[in-house]
Parts: structure tokens; sequence; C-alpha cells
């Protein structure tokens, strides 16, 4: 069954499970202005709430992803400030995207730049068409890279090559993204859609409080020593064992059937 919820900035549709979102600005690359921060925000919120909604696409309409921020907003007569705009929009959707209960995987369809690269590699799966590019565009304006950039970015590719990336604004292919460990997958064009759309309902089908239990782990690990990390997954491991979902995979398995998990 699909849903479709109206907004002007971005699509928003639900089918069964999975929600997908699509920036929609295709005039303008889908660059970020406030109205369109605002609607993905709400749109983010309304996932996290939904019980029913157990994975979510981030993707964009037309030939771009996202290619960062709406320039006209941020220099205009009476424009607020850029840490303003980074208060307003980037920190608030990075924020929803990492203490998401469930997984979001992005569908980069075409060029992701600036932050729009950054809102890409901080999902938690990332796919990109073949066809697509990802830049650290700031340094081209004199800006440094936000939407936790320069958090992520060292982490998949280690400081050296994200330090070439963001010192530079040089574009990278998707192929090249995949060979270094920015993203999970760069798939073919004709093959895309298909190729995300089954993963996700894949996801979807999944414990999805184990999976977030084991995104809050991942999300811990970047804070914590070895120790610290066996404790807490030794916290998250308690809590899923008395998961519904938890009880229902070992019943499954002795009675030997797939499992059929309700998310909780």
């Amino acid at each position: 069954m699909t849903s479709v919820q109206n907004y002007n900035n971005i699509i928003f549709s639900k089918n069964n499970k999975v929600a997908n979102i699509s920036l929609n600005r295709t005039d303008v690359l889908n660059s970020f202005n406030y109205d369109m921060a605002d609607e993905l925000i709400h749109a983010l919120d309304l996932c996290k709430e939904d019980s029913s909604i157990r994975a979510i696409i981030l993707t964009g309409n037309g030939r771009a992803f996202c290619a960062g921020q709406d320039l006209q907003e941020a220099t205009g007569e009476g424009s607020p400030g850029i840490d303003e705009i980074i208060e307003h929009t980037y920190n608030p959707i990075i924020k929803l995207i990492r203490e998401m209960p469930k997984p979001v995987i992005c569908a980069v369809n075409g060029v992701a730049a600036g932050a729009g690269a950054n809102i890409a590699i901080a999902c938690d799966i990332t796919f990109a068409k073949a066809s697509a590019k990802f830049i650290q565009a700031f340094v081209n304006i004199g800006l440094v890279p936000d939407s936790a950039g320069t958090f992520f970015l060292p982490k998949l590719i280690g400081m050296q090559r994200a330090a070439g990336l963001m010192f530079t604004g040089d574009k990278i292919s998707a192929e090249e993204a995949e060979k270094i460990g920015m993203i999970y997958k760069c798939v073919p064009d004709e093959d895309f859609d298909s190729t995300v759309n089954a993963f996700a309902n894949t996801l979807a089908k999944k414990p999805t409080k184990t999976i977030a239990l084991i995104k809050d782990l991942l999300n811990q690990s970047n804070s914590n020593n070895w120790i610290q990390q066996l404790e807490f997954e030794k916290k998250n491991q308690k809590i899923a064992a008395n998961s519904n979902d938890h009880k229902e995979g070992i019943k499954a398995f002795f009675e030997k059937r797939k499992p059929e998990y309700k998310g909780n």
C-alpha cells in the first residue's frame, strides 16, 4: 500500500514499510534553502515516530542528489549568517539521521556536493549511481566542510584521503567512492532504483529494534574505547534478547521456517 504526504520542496511516499524521501528543488540541483530543510526535518520526524515505517530511503529528484546550500539564500541581502544556516538546517538533519531508530539508506542519484555529499555519508548505508559524483566543494568558495563531514569522512576513508578531497574540492566518482570505502555500493544506472528498493525492503523485514540497537552501538563506538564498547554491547544485547523479534527468531529457527519480524 502506498501513501503520500504533501510537501512543496520534497516528495514523500510510503510503500508498505519503506518511506521514500526525495529532495525536489530540481531547478537548483536540490540545493537547500530553509523551506526544504524544514520539510525534510518534518518528514524525518514523521519517519521516526511512525512505527509502521521500518526503513527510509533518502534520494534526490532529477539529475542531482543535492548540490549543498542554495547560495542565493546564504548571500542575499538580509540573509541569515552561515552559522544560523548550519544550526537551522544541517545540524538537525544530521542528528535526525544518526538518531533515527531504523535504517536510513541514501540513494545518490546524481551529483552530491558540499553538504549534500556529507549528508549522504552520514546515512547508515549509501548507494550511488555509477554516473554520480561526490564533491567536497566547500574549499572552492572559501568555506570549511560542515554537516559532520570532518567527522565521518576520515573515519570512512582515512585522514589522508579525507584531507586530499577536502583541501582540493576535487570530484570523486561513485566507483572510486566505493573502492575507498566511502559508500556501500556503486550500482549501474539502469539497475539503481530496483537495487535500492530491494535492499530497503529487505531491511524493512529485519528486526527493526535490533537494527536500532546495532546503530546505537556503531554511534557509540566513535567515542568509546574497546573496553567500554564491550560493556555497551552487553547492555544492548540484553535489551535485544528481551525483544519480541528475538523470541520470534528463536521460535522460527527451531520450527525451521523464516521468521516474521514485527520490529519490536
